[in-house]
């Protein structure tokens, strides 16, 4: 169910309720700015009334009888009235920018904000291209409605009331002449609003859909070139961008009918008004100097309704836009976090799975009724193939997502009613998939651990056998790594993420493939760092690579997402199961074990 137009409105409206007395002080500076601006016409009324009527003029009347005096009276309320809408007309400027500033600020923080506290769910569905237009354009199209077009529809609203004011004032006939138009502009605009509006929905969609290309296209640029697919990305955003080209061709067409449309039907006013004031005037039935005035008004109504249709079309691209902002920041938490502390300390961190089940998809399951238990400083292997859900584990323990069935628990703490930040914090991941900032060496270690010193920054480093690579660099700890550090090796990220985790100082570490990449050197330099930092913590290994497990106080076998087997390197040979094999077909061995 769609809905109705001005649901956007409203819901802009009420984002921006903390800035209403500045949006109500600008609105006022506008008002003030266009009531001045209609001045003039009135201005040059009277002076045609001084000229033809003399000592019977509208200055006469309230008690200036001279004609120079008259004059002077002139000349010094055209300086005031000018000079007061040249300070209001720099009121509202500054006022409305500003405020467009600010609003446009608050919309993308608020929006990244409710985005840090999305769970990792939301992420995977949803395109990052798409997130992207919205903290970019949409914020950004905004900003450009709030920076001219509500002015633009406030001075259009006053000089419709104030003109019509002044109309029925000096001729109720000629009001009605000038006037009766003026529904059907108002129907029309509306009319083309309701036409634009799912027009403008399709380019920010198709904007998204560009922008999610663009993104991933450069982020494989090292495949793109390694399989000399340059040509095909061209053609690809070629599509991209001839789609996006597409819906914007269909609200330009609706959008520029109506400049001509609406001239059309002022004319008719226009018209009216010269005809009709002109024959009363003749008839003696209207001053000439009022007749002046209705006909300069006229004009000055003329463009502003003209330029409606820009104003028109600037609103409806900032409500697609509105409505996309606030989409985003209604969408609901579902990873809500638990009240209870937990504040565990290295030495802590016993990890309890009971009956666990979970699936991504309704009725796909992933794992299925797991059942073990972690020791405090306890280090556990967790093998098996492909797909048998070794790195689902890890998502579970970190509450990126909750649990199907059953309960993880941390010390006696269900992960659910922990607080998440304090379970976060209390585990370090280490993944084969390193992430690194476009920063230095230096705030890369430290992230998550920000209050550190450059001591133990170094200290850090130096445990992950990371410290003598640094001070080969050109600046050292200050040297930049790039956008997902590919200025840095595989082997130098990998210890990077290592000294990050050691100066988290984590209670439960997590090693998710984090040799799996590396040549057999680097291999043994980052088990030898590993060791260091899981000294006397809860560690959990996901490993693909048995020998890096071999060691482990217990393994844990998954097959299909199940429990298959569970035990000591040793044991687990002796069973002549599911790890019995995976160890032969990498190491060649033969088992000695009578598979019966």
């Amino acid at each position: 169910m769609s809905q109705p137009a001005t649901a956007p409105l409203r819901r802009l409206l009420r984002y921006t309720t903390p800035w209403r007395l500045r949006i109500q002080a600008a609105s006022l500076c506008s008002f003030l700015n266009k009531l001045f601006d209609l001045a003039p016409p009135l201005l040059i009324g009277a002076a045609v009334d001084i000229v033809v009527q003399r000592e019977n003029s509208w200055f006469a009347n309230w008690g200036v009888v001279a004609l120079e005096d008259q004059l002077a009276l002139l000349t010094f309320l055209t300086v005031l009235i000018w000079g007061l809408e040249s300070i209001f007309e720099y009121a509202f400027k500054v006022l409305w920018r500003n405020l467009s500033q600010d609003i446009q600020h608050a919309a993308r923080l608020d929006a990244w904000a409710h985005l840090q506290k999305l769970e990792l769910a939301y992420f995977e569905r949803t395109h990052s291209g798409r997130i992207m237009a919205v903290l970019n354009d949409d914020v950004n199209q905004l900003e450009r409605f709030l920076d001219g077009g509500a002015n633009e529809l406030i001075q259009v609203s006053t000089t419709v009331i104030i003109v019509g004011a002044i109309f029925v004032a000096a001729s109720p006939t000629i009001a009605l002449s000038a006037m009766l138009p003026m529904p059907l502009v108002i129907y029309g605009a509306f009319k083309f609003q309701s036409r634009l509006e799912p027009l403008y929905g399709e380019v920010r969609e198709r904007v998204s859909r560009l922008s999610s290309h663009l993104a991933n296209s450069l982020g494989g640029i090292a495949t793109v070139k390694s399989y000399v697919s340059e040509q095909y990305e061209i053609e690809q955003l070629d599509r991209e961008s001839q789609q996006y080209k597409i819906a914007n061709a269909a609200a330009i067409r609706t959008s520029s009918a109506f400049v001509p449309v609406i001239r059309m039907v002022i004319l008719v006013g226009f018209c009216g008004t010269l005809y009709l004031g002109g024959k009363m005037t003749l008839d003696g039935q209207l001053d000439v100097g009022i007749y002046s005035v209705l006909i300069f008004l006229t004009q000055r109504l003329l463009w502003p309704l003209t330029r409606l249709a820009e104003t028109v079309d600037q609103y409806q691209r900032a409500m697609a836009s509105t409505q996309r902002i606030m989409d985003l920041l209604d969408t609901p938490v579902g990873m809500v976090s638990g009240t209870t502390a937990l504040k565990l300390h290295p030495g802590d961190g016993a990890v309890r799975f009971k009956d666990v089940g979970f699936a991504y998809t309704e009725g796909h399951p992933i794992l299925r009724d797991l059942n073990f238990a972690i020791e405090a400083k306890q280090t556990v292997g967790v093998v098996g193939a492909t797909g048998s859900g070794k790195s689902t584990l890890v998502k579970l323990l970190l509450r990126f997502y909750d649990v199907t069935d059953g309960a993880i628990s941390v010390d006696g703490i269900d992960l659910r009613d922990a607080d998440l930040t304090d379970l976060r914090r209390s585990i370090g991941l280490v993944s084969q998939d390193v992430f690194l900032f476009d920063g230095t060496i230096r705030e890369n270690i430290a992230y998550g651990s920000f209050d550190k010193s450059d001591a133990e920054i170094e200290q850090a480093a130096r445990f992950a056998e990371a410290h003598e690579f640094i001070t080969r660099l050109p600046n050292g700890y200050d040297t930049r790594v790039g956008e997902r550090g590919q200025r840095l090796s595989g082997g130098q990220r990998q210890r990077l993420s290592i000294a990050r985790s050691i100066l988290k100082d984590p209670a439960v570490l997590i090693l998710d493939e984090a040799t799996s990449a590396v040549d057999n050197e680097t291999e043994a330099a980052i088990q030898r760092s590993l060791e260091r930092v899981a000294h006397q913590r809860t560690t959990v290994v996901i490993a693909h690579r048995l020998s890096t497990v071999r060691n482990a106080d217990q393994i844990l076998v998954l097959d299909q997402g199940r429990l298959a087997e569970q035990g000591t390197h040793e044991n687990l040979l002796a069973q002549n199961g599911v790890y019995a094999k995976l160890w032969h077909v990498q190491t060649g061995e033969q088992t000695t074990h009578d598979p019966s």
